[in-house]
């Protein structure tokens, strides 16, 4: 998958989508922020990540210390500044290669960021599209890596998951994306395959991407087969 091809494009779509709304409509699936807030948050993530890879950093950049790191107050000009930032780590990824920098996953390429920051904007177009009243629709392929990545950053960092000897099948209409996911002690391990499991999700992967990530109700655009117990302990121990 082409990371800088994809991001740039999911970037285009939630600026496209922040141009044409008030920036103070309130997005429910991020509590207590306005579309102006995600709009801010997005823009200075990249911007941040792309500070971290530009400059190789071997520890965390304090977010607050960011180049460029606020929004511009015209509403237009903000917009401008989130299409902006996407460039703008291109070109930090473009100087850094593969030399390692810091990520809160330990030492990477710079070019994990692209794929960090991609699945971020996934994640938070689906925010504006669903406080907007749309119907959030994203290439499967791209919506399965997202899914992929959040079990590497849950098997890192994660415990107490699942319950113990519990295990989660999640399985896609729209495409070839099956995984299983099983609880080895407190931590999880998971493969992108086929098995019978303790519980199963079942639906498009745009709406397992977003049931995983607690962006909709459980029961509201999968299929919950087995213990749904599993998959609310699975939900209520992952958040984004």
């Amino acid at each position: 998958m082409d990371f800088a091809a994809e991001l740039t494009e999911q970037n285009r779509l939630l600026a496209e989508l922040a141009r044409a709304a008030d920036p103070a409509t309130e997005v429910p699936t991020c509590p207590g922020w306005t579309l102006r807030n995600l709009v801010t948050h997005v823009g200075r993530g990249t911007r941040w990540a792309a500070q971290i890879s530009r400059e190789r950093h071997q520890t965390v950049l304090d977010p607050k210390t960011v180049t460029n790191g606020k929004a511009p107050e015209d509403w237009a000009e903000a917009v401008d500044w989130l299409v902006e930032s996407v460039e703008v780590l291109i070109d930090g990824v473009k100087a850094t290669g593969e030399d390692a920098v810091w990520t809160f996953t330990g030492p990477q390429p710079g070019t994990w960021w692209l794929r960090r920051r991609l699945h971020e904007l996934v994640v938070h177009r689906a925010d504006a599209v669903l406080a907007l009243g749309g119907k959030f629709e994203v290439d499967p392929a791209v919506a399965a890596d997202s899914i992929t990545e959040w079990l590497e950053l849950v098997a890192l960092r994660g415990t107490g998951v699942l319950p113990e000897g519990a295990s989660l099948h999640l399985h896609t209409t729209d495409g070839d994306g099956e995984w299983l996911i099983t609880a080895v002690g407190d931590k999880i391990t998971w493969e992108r395959a086929h098995g019978k499991a303790t519980a199963a999700l079942r639906g498009s992967t745009a709406d397992v991407l977003l049931t995983l990530l607690r962006r909709v109700p459980l029961d509201d655009r999968v299929e919950v087969h087995g213990d749904a117990t599993v998959v609310k302990h699975w939900l209520e121990n992952t958040p984004f």
